[in-house]
């Protein structure tokens, strides 16, 4: 267990996807230049292997080495203060002990541990909180609990749990990709920030999380506008809450599209599109989206804007 376990800053953190060459081996100078955008673009900081990057569709060496890449490319290029986070999620938790060790070994500072979905029957909530408190104690680096239940076939901890485990002293934070605003609001109004960050895990309740006490974001749209995320986060620091809805606004129109799009093939096609690197190639089952005018008006806008600052 990782000594003095302090939540991750608070800010906007971006679960990067990962470049892949046409034979789905990783495309080294496009995951470093989009790691350098991000990095650019302001972000506190980068998870790697979030469902965006992938993670499932990787051995562990792949893992390991999209971690190691993203830390030295930061640190190549002067941003040695960006955080890494690592997605650490396995079916076991064996292996999610194994890939915790090896993404602090890689140089991540916290991990983000999803619940294990293949038996969900099997998963009471006294396993589940069995689950992450052994990955916790085993783990050399700060956890933080991920809740999707897109990917965990429909597990959905509420803040009973999630409050629950906050109170362990190596489980730091949670990223909410259910999105909900109440659940958010339940947790940062029963934990300490200083103990514990809770993150919306998508960006169209991005300020409406901000505003119920939340750390700022982890979520895929900044893939696309890292600065318009930051600039959201600024107004909103600044006590500006009418400036930073406008933006907000056009945040969540464009999230919504993305989604529509297939959301990490969609980011690939939007991201090589408008900024000039990576391609469109995703690891099978997974397929290659195509992005057309009429279904990115709202992205569009949003490129516009983030090239504007």
């Amino acid at each position: 267990m990782a000594p003095n376990s302090t939540p991750p800053p608070s800010g906007v953190y971006v679960p990067a996807v990962l470049f892949f060459d046409e034979n789905e081996d990783l495309d080294v100078p496009a995951i470093k230049a989009h790691v350098l955008r991000l990095a650019k673009g302001g972000v506190t900081g980068i998870l790697v292997q979030g469902s965006n990057g992938e993670a499932q569709h990787l051995s562990h060496d792949e893992r390991k080495e999209a971690i190691r890449l993203t830390r030295q490319t930061l640190n190549e290029n002067g941003f040695e203060q960006v955080v890494i986070i690592a997605g650490t999620g396995a079916q076991s938790t064996r292996e999610t002990k194994k890939l915790c060790a090896d993404a602090a070994e890689a140089g991540a500072a916290y991990c983000l541990v999803l619940t294990p979905g293949v038996w969900p029957g099997q998963m009471t909530p006294a396993n589940i909180l069995k689950f992450h408190r052994d990955v916790a104690d085993a783990s050399p680096i700060p956890t933080m609990v991920y809740n999707f239940p897109v990917v965990t076939a429909g597990l959905n901890l509420d803040s009973d749990i999630i409050g629950e485990l906050a109170q362990h002293p190596n489980i730091v934070g949670t990223k909410l990709s259910c999105g909900t605003i109440g659940k958010l609001h339940r947790l940062t109004s029963t934990v300490p920030a200083s103990k514990f960050a809770t993150f919306p895990g998508v960006s169209d309740v991005f300020l409406q999380g901000l505003v119920s006490g939340s750390a700022g974001l982890i979520g895929a749209l900044p893939n696309v506008a890292p600065k318009a995320h930051m600039e959201v986060y600024r107004l909103y620091k600044a006590g500006k809450l009418q400036e930073a809805e406008k933006i907000q606004a056009l945040l969540g129109q464009a999230d919504w599209e993305l989604g529509k799009l297939g959301s990490i093939g969609g980011i690939k096609a939007v991201v090589s599109k408008s900024f000039g690197y990576g391609n469109t190639n995703v690891r099978g089952p997974l397929s290659a989206a195509a992005v057309t005018p009429s279904s990115t008006l709202k992205l569009e806008e949003l490129i516009t804007f983030e090239k504007s600052l």
